[in-house]
């Protein structure tokens, strides 16, 4: 999908008003529009492109604007495509166009330039990664070796003034031009794509089959994967969680063989191995060659994962998509989609950056998961539910299924493989929430200190849980991480002698600590939002739910806020006390469930022990009494 597509004579021709063209397209597919400073760079970047192309012969080769990536928010900003001088077959060049004059290398692959607070990343390894990106996901051109090269171009730089970032590693997918070295470009570009005006008509045909093409992970990305995800992990499954493995292969081969769709509902408490077997699931089905994505909902959840299993193939990144990744996906393009923390399924993928003619077909998120593979998996638990909008139920996704003419099979996990395996503390914290028909029982009564897999303890004060937390991670060793409801103000951080800073909003008593970061505002010797779970940097700032639900760690340390206190035996929800903005919308007895959701998922985050104390003085005497 592209903003504008026509010759680069055409598309010339009218540059004087081609970024109103450009702003005007993107008001009618995007609604929210773009910022000023995307208009600018269109006007100031795209003639000097076009007059170069223009100049070199290659005016009559179709020209892609602002291209959208397959399953991906990123845009490319040009795309040219034409026939290769010498194979004649289809050939396309993606471009990143950057107005900058001057730019210094910071580190392996950043580029520090005077006009950006923060560092970006080199314009060749930006343009690389779309490359392979494209690639990757886009089955036909991974067929078509060659097929695909990009460049960076500089047009208002000199080599003399960047001449650091020449230094960089170029390959077929990644050059760098400067306006100096522009004749060199238009070589480069002239032997990739034929400057004979009479190859016009195949240039267009490239351009419609890459806008019309099918998009899937290709065979390379999935040996890469395979190699990565199963080779480098090697999970066991026990039991229900091998149930659930066995149930996703056969579904596979049936879909294969008689062409059925099979919609498998995997459902499992807090550590009983969700992501292990949809881990485990990738791994294989990459193996065998099969077209599969991993999906959540959650940024911190994805973002994670893509570092881990991306950490010496970056390219294995783009196996884990979000949920609202597949609204244009073609109908059972997939073999397998794997929904994990499928809980924080949503209404609809739409947002404020969905485009107007996507917004008006839009369907329900479920609808749309299912739509997109033969097989797609749903790992999830009920009691995770914790904002507004999220329906990832298996009453929700059975009934979307049933409707859509699927088979359905459930899986049921037992077992607890967080919490020191500790079947006591799932039931104790059950109970301790009042969830379902589970019974408040004091941690001593379920379990003798002698034979504790796993620790239960409270403490008085903040302060006192994060004096726990750091004797057991001195003592027994492991992660620790101390995380709170969300009842106290959440602040960008503030500048102190130059440096960033956070602001140490959570205030107890005479005890004070930051949130973590937020998401894209950077701070020193801090963990990005998304990594403040796997971070050692992340212990000594406050974790939230959002941040928190997918992880685990060792030691465990949670605060309840005055949004969820005992009153007289029961627990009552607050909304006037939550910070949350999406939460507080929740009205009575939604609004009650999705705070305890919270709690259940902050106290099933340790592996070996948690520590818990409460701001409210009624609450906290409740959890000394049942952690006792």
């Amino acid at each position: 999908m592209a903003l504008v597509r026509r010759s680069a004579q055409n598309l010339l021709d009218m540059s004087d008003r081609l970024h109103t063209v450009l702003e005007e397209q993107a008001r009618i597919q995007f609604e929210s529009g773009v910022g000023r400073a995307e208009v600018r760079s269109w006007q100031n970047s795209l003639p000097a492109f076009l007059t170069d192309v223009v100049e070199a012969g290659l005016g009559h080769v179709e020209v892609l604007l602002e291209h959208k990536l397959p399953h991906n928010p990123k845009r490319v900003d040009v795309i040219l495509c034409g026939t290769h001088p010498r194979r004649g077959t289809a050939s396309y060049v993606l471009v990143e166009l950057k107005q900058w004059s001057s730019a210094e290398p910071v580190g392996d692959d950043l580029v520090q330039v005077p006009q950006y607070p923060e560092p970006v990343l080199h314009p060749v390894e930006q343009v690389r990664r779309y490359c392979e990106y494209l690639v990757d996901s886009t089955p036909a051109l991974a067929e078509q070796p060659g097929a695909v090269h990009g460049l960076a171009y500089l047009h208002n730089a000199v080599r003399s003034g960047v001449w650091k970032l020449s230094q960089y590693g170029m390959d077929d997918y990644g050059r760098l031009y400067t306006m100096d070295t522009r004749s060199r470009m238009a070589d480069h570009l002239k032997s990739l794509l034929d400057p004979d005006p009479a190859t016009r008509e195949a240039a267009g045909r490239a351009a419609e089959d890459l806008l019309n093409a099918r998009h899937a992970p290709s065979k390379p990305l999935l040996n890469l994967a395979a190699r990565e995800i199963q080779e480098r992990e090697q999970f066991v499954l026990l039991d229900e969680q091998q149930v659930a493995y066995s149930s996703v292969m056969q579904a596979v081969e049936r879909a294969r063989t008689s062409r059925t769709q099979t919609v498998v509902i995997v459902l499992g408490g807090p550590g009983s191995g969700k992501s292990v077997i949809a881990l485990s699931l990738l791994g294989e089905l990459a193996r065998l060659g099969r077209r599969v994505y991993h999906a959540t909902g959650s940024s911190a959840f994805t973002s994670t994962l893509r570092k881990l299993a991306g950490r010496r193939a970056p390219r294995v990144q783009s196996m884990f998509k979000y949920f609202n990744s597949f609204m244009d996906a073609e109908p059972r393009g997939l073999d397998v989609l794997i929904c994990d923390e499928a809980h924080r399924v949503r209404e609809t993928s739409v947002n404020r950056y969905t485009r107007a003619e996507a917004r008006q077909r839009a369907r329900r998120q479920v609808t749309e998961l299912i739509d997109a593979a033969w097989v797609p998996v749903f790992l999830l638990d009920e009691h995770q539910i914790v904002r507004p909008g999220e329906m990832g139920s298996r009453q929700q996704i059975e009934a979307a299924a049933r409707s859509l003419g699927c088979e359905v099979e459930v899986v049921h996990l037992a077992g607890q493989y967080r919490c020191g395996g500790s079947e006591f503390f799932d039931a104790w914290s059950a109970g301790l929430l009042d969830i379902g028909r589970r019974r408040a029982t004091a941690w001593s009564d379920l379990v003798t200190r002698d034979d504790e897999d796993f620790v239960v303890r409270a403490a008085r004060a903040p302060g006192e849980v994060e004096e726990w937390l750091l004797a057991q991670r001195e003592r027994f060793g492991g992660t620790a991480r101390l995380a709170a409801g969300y009842c106290w103000r959440w602040s960008d951080p503030v500048t102190v002698n130059g440096t960033k800073v956070l602001v140490p909003d959570v205030r107890i008593g005479d005890w004070q600590r930051p949130w973590n970061a937020k998401p894209g505002k950077r701070v020193a010797d801090a963990p990005e939002s998304h990594y403040w779970a796997s971070d050692e940097r992340g212990f000594g700032q406050v974790g939230c739910v959002y941040t928190a639900q997918g992880f685990e760690y060792d030691w465990a340390g949670v605060v309840f806020g005055p949004d969820f206190v005992r009153r007289d035996g029961r627990w009552v929800a607050r909304p006037e006390q939550s910070r949350d903005p999406a939460v507080r919308k929740a009205e009575g007895a939604n609004f009650h469930e999705l705070i305890r959701n919270t709690y259940r998922v902050l106290l099933t985050r340790g592996m070996r022990g948690v520590c818990v104390c409460s701001t409210d003085p009624e609450t906290q005497e409740y959890l000394e009494k049942m952690a006792r």
